[in-house]
C-alpha cells in the first residue's frame, strides 16, 4: 500500500525548530522580522500573504508590509528595497514575483542583499546553492523538498534521484541540494528522450515540471519515493499536481499529496529562513 508523505507533521517539525531558536534570540533582544514587499492585488499573492503572515505569527516572526501599487514605478520599488536592506530589524525579505511588466525583474531581484533573500531570488543565494555557502537561502519549495524526504527518512546517499524540471525556483536548486545529501542525481525536463524511462529507473522521483498531470504510472514502478512538487487547478476546480496521483496508489512506495504535501512545508521554510538569517546577523549558528 503506497504511503502518502503528508507535509503538515514536516511543517509542524520545522516551526518547532524556529520557535526554539526564536526563543534564543529573543533572550538577546532581537525579534526576527520578515518584509513582505507587495506590487499590486494579485489573489495569489494575497492567499500566500495571508499563510505566511499567519505562520509568522504562529512562530512568533514580526511582519512589515510594503505595498505599492501595480503602476508604482520601478525606482519606488527600488527605493523600498533599499530601506529594507539598510534597516538593521529587517532581517528577511520576500518580494512577491512576477512583478509589473513595465519592471524589470532580474535588475529588482539584484537590488536585495544577499543575506536578507529568504526565499532564494537572488543570484548570491543561488550561489550559496551551488558552492554550499550560508550566503542567502536556497529557495523555499527546493528545500522543503529535501526537509519532507528527511523527515520521513527517505535515504538518499548513493540513491538515484531523478529531478524532472530545471527552473532555478525549485528543479536546479533541488538538485544541488539533493547533491549534498549524496545522491545520484539526473535532472530532466520535457525535452529529455525516453522520460518515462529514466524516471522508472529512479530511486526517488521529484516532479517539478508545471505541466498538470503530466508524469502517470507509465513513469513509474514498485519501490519508488515520488515527490509532486507541482500545483494546478483541474477543470472541476480542484486542486492537483504534475503527477496523476490515482494511477501510481498501490503502485510506487510513498507518494506526496496534492495538495497537502510539498506546498504544506514551503512557508514554514520561509519562516525558518528569516529566524536564520536573525541568527547569522548577530553571530549565532543557525
Amino acid at each position: 500500500m503506497t504511503k502518502i508523505l503528508k507535509g503538515a507533521p514536516v511543517a509542524a517539525a520545522l516551526n518547532e525548530r524556529s520557535i526554539a531558536l526564536r526563543r534564543t534570540l529573543e533572550e538577546r533582544g532581537v525579534v526576527p522580522t520578515l518584509a513582505v514587499v507587495r506590487v499590486g492585488e494579485r489573489p495569489d499573492d494575497l492567499s500566500y500573504e495571508r499563510g505566511v503572515c499567519k505562520r509568522c505569527e504562529s512562530v512568533g516572526v514580526a511582519v512589515r508590509s510594503f505595498v505599492l501599487p501595480e503602476n508604482a514605478s520601478e525606482e519606488a520599488l527600488l527605493d523600498v528595497l533599499r530601506e529594507v536592506n539598510e534597516d538593521a530589524a529587517i532581517h528577511g525579505c520576500l518580494l512577491f514575483r512576477p512583478l509589473p511588466r513595465h519592471m524589470d525583474e532580474r535588475a529588482v531581484c539584484a537590488a536585495l542583499r544577499g543575506d536578507k533573500d529568504v526565499d532564494g531570488i537572488t543570484q548570491a543565494s543561488l550561489a550559496g546553492v551551488f558552492t554550499g555557502e550560508p550566503v542567502g537561502f536556497p529557495p523555499c519549495t527546493a528545500q522543503a523538498v529535501v526537509e519532507l524526504l528527511d523527515f520521513y527518512g527517505v535515504a538518499l546517499s548513493g540513491k538515484r534521484v531523478t529531478v524532472v524540471g530545471r527552473s532555478l525556483v525549485v528543479g536546479k536548486p533541488a538538485a544541488m541540494l539533493l547533491d549534498r545529501k549524496n545522491a545520484t542525481v539526473t535532472m530532466c525536463n520535457s525535452r529529455t528522450r525516453n522520460l518515462s524511462e529514466v524516471c522508472r529507473a529512479a530511486d526517488v522521483l521529484v516532479v517539478a515540471m508545471g505541466r498538470r498531470g503530466a508524469i502517470g504510472a507509465d513513469c513509474v514502478k514498485s519501490g519508488q519515493v515520488v515527490v509532486d512538487v507541482g500545483i494546478h487547478v483541474n477543470e472541476a476546480g480542484k486542486l492537483c499536481g504534475d503527477v496523476r496521483g490515482e494511477e501510481l496508489m498501490d503502485v510506487v512506495e510513498a507518494l506526496t499529496p496534492v495538495p497537502g504535501g510539498v506546498g504544506a512545508v514551503t512557508t514554514s521554510v520561509l519562516v525558518g529562513h528569516v529566524v536564520q538569517a536573525a541568527a547569522r546577523a548577530c553571530g549565532l549558528e543557525a
